[in-house]
């Protein structure tokens, strides 16, 4: 047996409870009411604060909190403009009585970080520190530390964190936390690292801490060294720490470590599960024995640990890396067999197979399987599709593609309608690159300066001046005025 002394592990993924709280913040919850709409529009359309107060005051909408919660998610997912939002954020929080939710605090804080508009940031956290600080959490810390670090150093990073010392409640390790979730995903594993190092005395690091720089370590020692270190402070490791440890073996080739690994955890009494398996499997696959990784599927079965769809994904990986599409297929045939439907990192474990085997026939044919189902594809999968539909002159096939990807909303247009326009372009196909161009900017994304360019040029020879002025006149639509950047001091323009 591959894996020994197993019984009854649980079946279901887990994530670190800090990180499920963090991407549920994010995520999109239904809300039918139409008063939303009315609300986003009076703000995007208001030129002016006083009119923006006066329009919403006309309106007559309760302006609950979880009306505002939806207008911040609607206002933060279609880039509308920061000092408009900003100025709805703060004339809802100046009613009697009223107090904003910490979603929609850190949904504010969030726009405006993205806008770089990092002093109003810090004035509307020290404006709600001074009415209710309690919504100010260590999600907060994260939302604006992640903003900082996209386009500051780790040292301002740092320094960024310490000001919350005056404005977060409790200023404690779960903070310190959020600061290294913050450095491992934007920055560097060696950054945290060394914040963890420099910081640690002043905090009491605990199994949440360890196992977040155990999470993204790819040099072997470097894990190990923060695995022996929890152990020696008292931190007793949880099936997070040893899969994490396992996981760097595993990619590291050194599955003889990752075996012991297991063993250990065993003798904790902590009984490997589905993501343990998941990583022996692609360690497996990483030494070429892609055979006994799919073995691992059926004994990790007979210990009552069911592989879900990430562990096929692992066993499907192998085999693509080796060519060996039938018995991939076979085993995403099996996935559908036991109730599990492929996703869109499974279809484009294919997709990236006939890509580079210029299959553009298998290609298609995996797509419309893929679309019939219900599955919807990754940007990646789009980008592999387009080139190939490009390589081969293959137009009906790429405005297929597009039309899908407008009526089911999936992709990334900016990325996907440069190689379309190429090709449209290239073909002569003025009408059907003006149709798609319009598409995207009513879906509200700019097409990219080149390809307009190459439309410019082709309506110019073809004596479309009207339709060329429209076609300006909606790219001007994404130029915003200059403003000052206030990290800076000096001015640029903002693009959405």
């Amino acid at each position: 047996m591959l894996l020994r002394h197993l019984s009854y592990p649980s079946p279901s993924r887990y994530f670190s409870s800090f990180s499920v709280q963090f991407t549920r913040f994010f995520s999109t919850n239904p809300h039918s009411n139409d008063d939303v709409e009315t609300v986003f529009r009076i703000i995007s359309s208001s030129p002016s604060s006083v009119d923006l107060k006066q329009s919403l005051k006309s309106s007559r909408v309760f302006l609950s909190n979880d009306l505002i919660d939806a207008v911040l998610k609607r206002a933060r997912f279609s880039h509308s403009n920061p000092l408009q939002t900003l100025e709805f954020f703060y004339f809802t929080g100046k009613r009697r009585g009223f107090f904003h939710t910490a979603f929609s605090l850190d949904t504010m804080l969030y726009i405006l970080g993205r806008s770089r508009m990092f002093s109003h940031v810090w004035n509307l956290l020290l404006e709600v520190r001074r009415k209710d600080s309690s919504i100010i959490t260590p999600r907060t810390v994260m939302v604006v530390l992640a903003r900082i670090a996209k386009v500051c150093s780790v040292r301002e990073t740092v320094e960024s964190f310490r000001r919350f010392k005056k404005l977060v409640p409790e200023f404690d390790t779960t903070c310190f936390n959020a600061l290294l979730r913050t450095l491992c995903q934007e920055k560097s594993m060696a950054d945290a690292r060394n914040v963890y190092h420099s910081l640690k005395h002043n905090f009491r690091p605990n199994l949440q801490t360890f196992n977040i720089l155990l999470s993204g370590w790819k040099a072997t020692e470097e894990a190990e060294g923060f695995f022996k270190e929890m152990k020696e402070i008292g931190v007793k490791p949880d099936i997070v720490s040893y899969n994490s440890l396992i996981d760097v073996y595993c990619k590291g080739k050194e599955m003889a470590k990752a075996y012991k690994m297991i063993d250990e955890m065993q003798n904790e009494d902590i009984v490997p599960d589905v993501i343990t398996y998941t990583s022996i499997i692609g360690g497996l696959g990483l030494i070429g024995q892609p055979d006994k990784a799919r073995d691992v599927l059926k004994e990790m079965k007979e210990y009552g640990c069911y592989p879900d769809v990430a562990a096929y994904n692992a066993a499907i990986r192998n085999f693509c890396i080796a060519k060996r599409l039938r018995d991939a297929y076979s085993l995403m045939d099996e996935m559908v067999n036991k109730g599990l439907s492929p996703n869109a990192t499974t279809y484009n474990l294919f997709f990236r197979v006939y890509y580079w085997s210029n299959d553009l026939n298998s290609s298609w044919n995996l797509y419309t399987r893929m679309i019939s189902t219900g599955c919807l594809p990754k940007t990646q999968s789009c980008m592999f599709l387009i080139r190939l539909f490009r390589r081969h002159d293959k137009v009906e096939m790429a405005l297929q593609l597009w039309s899908d990807m407008v009526d089911r909303g999936f992709g990334s247009y900016t990325l996907v309608s440069d190689v379309l326009f190429d090709l449209l372009c290239d073909m002569g196909k003025l009408v059907e690159a003006e149709k798609c161009f319009l598409e995207m900017v009513d879906k509200g994304h700019k097409p990219s300066n080149v390809s307009f360019k190459r439309i410019k040029v082709l309506m110019e020879l073809a004596n479309r001046h009207e339709a060329l002025q429209n076609l300006s006149q909606k790219m001007a639509m994404f130029v915003r005025p200059v403003q000052v950047n206030e990290s800076t001091g000096s001015q640029r323009r903002h693009q959405t």
